[in-house]
């Protein structure tokens, strides 16, 4: 009965509580500290950081990475910490392929380039794949996305593009292994002249925005990923937005997809907007 109470604490508690706490508790006991260190933890804690009041900004830095908490959208000078990569990579080496409810998936672009999935908060961090499907590896050829699925598995999507050629997996939390999946009806997006944005989730789809500036007048689309069917739709890219010179960014606000649009006259400015439908 007590070992129950204890682990109705863990689950329904500790999850709830900020990274520097957790630490803290895993000193109380030896049950604690496997409870607060396992796999299932570090999902129930990483899927309720969404609802939490406190949003984080993480900056890769010439010579560090600093967390900033947002609270009102304002950045306190207070808040702002400085936090070691894994391995101690130099913040250069790292490149960020997607973010999902407090965990980075991460490409340690000094080592054969590995992809890693990362918790900042938690400082704990787990190696994917050091393959890259076959080791040749060319900069920004490759995104990706994270979700969860129906049975709180975490899943990590990864998408590389190699010779025109899109070959997209996914990793399994739970049983720690990729697997290959269909992403046929994306090839014409393979080329190099093409660029893809990180995944962003929202309701049940990861979205990636896939742009083509090298010939005039340029066009984006938005590819999304159905995290149900693990099949993917080319969706058209809203004819409101003029597609040069601009420059889109994919983010969700309350669960919906809007876009960040940047553009440059006089000065430099930005719109958000919301997809509806």
């Amino acid at each position: 009965m007590d070992k129950l109470g204890s682990e109705l604490i863990v689950d329904e508690i500790f999850t709830r509580l900020p990274a520097k706490a957790i630490g803290r508790f895993k000193g109380l006991s030896k049950f604690y500290r496997n409870e607060l260190s396992n796999d299932n933890f570090e999902i129930m804690h990483s899927r309720r950081i969404l609802s939490s009041l406190q949003k984080k900004l993480l900056s890769l830095k010439d010579n560090s990475i600093v967390v900033d908490n947002i609270v009102g959208g304002y950045l306190q000078a207070d808040t702002t910490k400085t936090i070691i990569s894994p391995l101690n990579v130099h913040p250069s080496f790292l490149r960020v392929i997607a973010s999902f409810k407090g965990l980075l998936l991460i490409c340690n672009e000094r080592f054969c380039c590995e992809l890693i999935l990362w918790n900042p908060t938690r400082r704990r961090f787990k190696f994917l794949a050091d393959d890259y499907f076959d080791r040749n590896f060319e900069r920004n050829a490759d995104t990706g996305g994270m979700y969860f699925d129906d049975s709180n598995d975490l899943k990590v999507l990864h998408i590389r593009r190699y010779r025109n050629v899109v070959n997209a997996r996914v990793y399994s939390r739970c049983r720690e292994s990729w697997r290959m999946i269909n992403s046929l009806n994306v090839t014409n997006f393979a080329s190099i002249y093409y660029s893809w944005s990180p995944g962003i989730y929202s309701g049940k789809n990861i979205y990636f925005m896939v742009s083509n500036y090298w010939f005039q007048p340029g066009e984006r689309h938005i590819v999304a990923f159905d995290v149900l069917s693990e099949t993917f739709s080319t969706l058209p890219f809203p004819e409101v937005l003029e597609v040069n010179p601009w420059q889109g960014h994919f983010l969700s606000i309350a669960m919906k997809l809007h876009v960040i649009v940047v553009g440059r006259s006089d000065k430099l400015f930005a719109d958000l907007f919301k997809f509806e439908d």
